[in-house]
């Protein structure tokens, strides 16, 4: 089972964390990896993207000139692709850009994500992340303090809103929630900065 030392806000260590095999030590499997960042990509998309066909754009009911005799190529309609303020020939049209995965595949991802940055040493666990007050600058202290990186992801046990408030105006710093881990944020991010309850609280519902 991987150790990890656990520091206080100040960045003094205050002790260590057995962390569980189950869900910080297993298999990295990067094609796993990809799968779950592509469709967390793709779900992002809208997809109301829509352009108009000859069919939609207004006007071009008239022939503009007889079939022969004029000379010019034969038009049946003004609104075609080829006209200007004509219609869209194979646009865009609203579609569902939505990539299923099933449990098993997400869960595999999830641990791959948060074993690889264990390895990697690009996880800190603080003992407890709290705010007395709205106070950005305490909160830039405490990463700075920890050695987070330019990008960290801040993993609260749950909602605290002086602490998701004081981070939220330094750039480059995402909070979230145990229940609302995403393994796009967890590779996207330089540092994972976990509250002590929070990595207890990921070991409860996943290490089953």
């Amino acid at each position: 089972m991987p150790e990890i030392k656990v520091v206080n806000m100040a960045g003094a260590e205050v002790g260590t964390m057995t962390l569980s095999d189950t869900v910080f030590a297993a298999d990295v499997n990067g094609a796993v990896l990809h799968t779950a960042v592509k469709a967390y990509l793709a779900n992002q998309r809208q997809g109301t993207q829509s352009t108009l066909t000859r069919t939609e754009v207004s006007g071009g009911g008239k022939k503009p000139w007889r079939q022969k005799g004029t000379g010019r190529a034969r038009q049946g309609c003004t609104r075609a692709p080829q006209w200007t303020h004509g219609g869209i020939a194979l646009g865009p049209k609203p579609r569902t850009y939505t990539i299923k995965l099933n449990k098993k595949v997400k869960r595999l991802a999830l641990f791959g994500a948060l074993s690889s940055k264990v390895a990697a040493g690009e996880m800190v666990v603080v003992d407890k992340i709290a705010a007395t007050e709205y106070k950005t600058k305490t909160m830039a202290a405490m990463l700075s303090a920890v050695g987070a990186g330019k990008k960290a992801l801040v993993v609260l046990p749950e909602v605290d809103e002086k602490v998701i408030a004081s981070f939220a105006n330094i750039p480059g710093v995402k909070t979230t929630l145990t229940n609302t881990l995403s393994v796009y944020d967890i590779l996207n991010c330089n540092t994972l900065v976990a509250a002590q309850d929070a990595v207890k609280k990921i070991e409860e519902v996943y290490a089953k």
